[in-house]
């Protein structure tokens, strides 16, 4: 039945508390820490998904709820009596406020559970030789996984399977978690000319995404939906996708040429060399006047995706009015900002900034817009996303704190703990903090080149090389 009035959080939260307690009582002093700050998380998870979704709440809801939270910390107190310990030592630490010294990460479980001084207790020793530990990356905006589907135009390749191959390097690159950004085109010349943006290989990918995580994998599988708002039967599909529980972010796009990333015709025409002038004229006449999706209807499907806990972005914002018609709809991310003015804007509305990290290595936007690098200097980015090229992530943290002395922790953050917050997993993810979960790198600097030799994801080694030096 419906609860006219929803019983009190206090009440909720004390039955929960005084089950923990029990809980806690078994548990080892040496994990009291880690213990307190996974409870929080899943308290905090809980007070927000219970907030987003008072009005529709039950006396089922609060009993699964409780069930739900039971059972995390049950396998908490499994997990620390019967998994084994291992100590990274010999690292610098990458944390949010700076690097660590002359202390060994010791991980449980699938969670750090210490910065000790040394390496006891441990079943497995990790030695890092100097080289520094970092979280794993978290990459809010690729479409990588569409190269390794469909390689040429008229080539589809099986789609699980280019899934684990895109992971493995994807591991390579340092990404742990990946968020695939999977664009919803509506068929046309420019973007919607491939048979991967339609809704039935989006829905495949989608189910994929979903269901990898109960088979074989090796990192954190996401779903980025890229909604074009031309394509007006993206609304029912986005709507019955994040109904499907099968969504982790959502984008707004535009990219109708006079505006946003194509504000200069130029470079739009350039991107369709191929079709003739008059072809291109048509095409811009089509562009004036096709419908696009409603103010209105962004708005409902924004608050739709941020009642069940999904962040939404807009893409190519390049003026103050756009933004804070963004603001409106329900945007908390700002996806590639044109210049140095939205992107100040947007920081002053309070949304995250993203900018791609090919752009520092090229040393400007491929499309002729903001410099990366510079929007990071003045303090008008927030979040380093791969955008088509993942291992320029790594990279390109190295490359600003080695060319401009940015600090590392600062720089490691934008790729790490910024998009874990815009995202709403931070509570677990992004950062190397007690209670937080295991998924970390060990990067070792060679011929001037960030090189990763360990990653670990949710605890377990998933990746491990050694570059080898040999005279011929």
């Amino acid at each position: 039945m419906q609860l006219e009035q929803p019983p009190s959080f206090c009440s909720f939260y004390c039955i929960i508390i005084l089950n923990s307690t029990l809980l806690a009582a078994i548990c080892p002093a040496s994990s009291s820490k880690v213990f307190l700050q996974l409870l929080y998380n899943i308290i905090t998870k809980c007070c927000y998904w219970l907030t987003m979704n008072r009005a529709n709440i039950t006396e089922k809801t609060y009993e699964t709820a409780g069930r739900d939270l039971n059972c995390k910390l049950l396998a908490f107190i499994y997990v620390r009596r019967h998994a084994s310990l291992i100590a990274i030592q010999n690292g610098r630490i990458v944390t949010p406020d700076g690097i660590i010294d002359n202390k060994a990460v010791h991980i449980q479980g699938d969670r750090i559970i210490a910065f000790a001084d040394g390496t006891q207790g441990a079943e497995r020793v990790v030695n890092a030789h100097g080289r520094y530990i970092m979280p794993g990356i978290i990459d809010i905006h690729s479409d990588r996984i569409e190269q390794y589907i469909q390689p040429r135009a008229t080539s589809q390749m099986d789609i699980e399977y280019a899934l684990k191959v895109c992971e493995r390097d994807l591991l390579g690159a340092g990404i742990t978690t990946m968020y695939h950004s999977i664009s919803l085109y509506k068929k046309g010349v420019f973007g919607g000319s491939s048979d991967l943006r339609t809704q039935g290989n989006m829905q495949i990918i989608a189910d994929l995404i979903a269901d990898i995580h109960m088979r074989f994998h090796l990192i954190h599988h996401r779903f980025h939906l890229r909604i074009e708002i031309d394509n007006i039967d993206a609304f029912d599909i986005a709507w019955s996708m994040i109904s499907q529980g099968k969504v982790h972010l959502i984008s707004f796009m535009d990219h109708t040429p006079g505006q946003g990333q194509y504000r200069d015709l130029s470079q739009y025409r350039g991107a369709l060399a191929d079709i003739s002038d008059s072809d291109f004229e048509a095409l811009m006449k089509e562009h004036q006047n096709k419908p696009k999706l409603s103010f209105q209807q962004q708005k409902d499907l924004a608050a739709f995706a941020r009642s069940k806990g999904i962040a939404v972005a807009s893409h190519d914002d390049d003026n103050a009015a756009k933004l804070e018609a963004n603001k409106d709809i329900g945007v908390a991310i700002s996806e590639f900002p044109i210049d140095m003015a939205t992107a100040n804007k947007a920081k002053e509305l309070g949304f995250y900034t993203v900018v791609g990290a090919p752009n520092i290595l090229r040393g400007r936007s491929h499309s002729g817009n903001m410099s990366a690098s510079e929007a990071i200097l003045a303090g008008g980015a927030d979040i380093l996303c791969s955008d088509y090229y993942p291992a320029a992530v790594l990279q390109s943290i190295f490359y600003m704190h080695e060319k401009y002395n940015a600090p590392l922790h600062q720089i490691v953050n934008m790729a790490t703990l910024n998009p874990a917050k815009a995202t709403c997993i931070d509570n677990d993810y992004g950062s190397l903090e007690i209670g937080k979960k295991a998924d970390l790198l060990i990067v070792e600097i060679l011929d001037g080149y960030p090189i990763i030799t360990h990653v670990f994801v949710d605890g377990n080694t998933t990746s491990r090389i050694e570059y080898r030096k040999q005279a011929l």
